[in-house]
């Protein structure tokens, strides 16, 4: 069963960013803390940790450490942010506790893709439909009781 009572959405359309750094980005935080995910992409936009990339990963060089193929998305790594920071936002409209976030669903997909415009050749847009979903992790008494 889904329970919206303790979800918070969050729908970014028709952003102009490449859909395979997003999906890439969305494998990378999923299942996270919004904290956590946070950071990772500020790092990612600041380019001290990079994303890794496993599925598109054409052309990517190899960085240092036990990572091998990977990138700074900067662009999608800032929409992503934004939609994170807006989702968390609606959840705390609903009332949420936002030290309990975590991101249930993220999911990336392409969106229409109309040719630029000027005098150029005849080149697509890149456009991605990013939905994201939070719940509220409920805490368990044995932690409330530790503390």
């Amino acid at each position: 069963m889904i329970d919206k009572e303790h979800q918070a959405i969050a729908k970014g359309r028709d952003l102009s960013v490449s859909t395979k750094n997003c999906i890439e980005i969305c494998n990378q935080i999923r299942n996270k803390s919004t904290k956590r995910a946070k950071t990772i992409l500020q790092e990612a936009i600041d380019k001290k940790i990079p994303i890794p990339f496993l599925r598109f990963n054409k052309n990517k060089g190899h960085k240092t450490g036990p990572l091998y193929s990977g990138a700074f998305p900067q662009d999608a790594s800032k929409e992503i942010l934004n939609l994170i920071k807006s989702a968390e936002k609606n959840a705390q409209n609903q009332g949420l506790n936002e030290e309990n976030l975590y991101i249930k669903l993220i999911m990336a997909n392409r969106a229409s893709q109309p040719f630029r415009y000027g005098r150029q050749k005849r080149r697509k847009a890149k456009r991605t439909h990013v939905d994201i979903i939070l719940e509220e992790k409920e805490v368990t008494k044995k932690k409330e009781e530790k503390k």
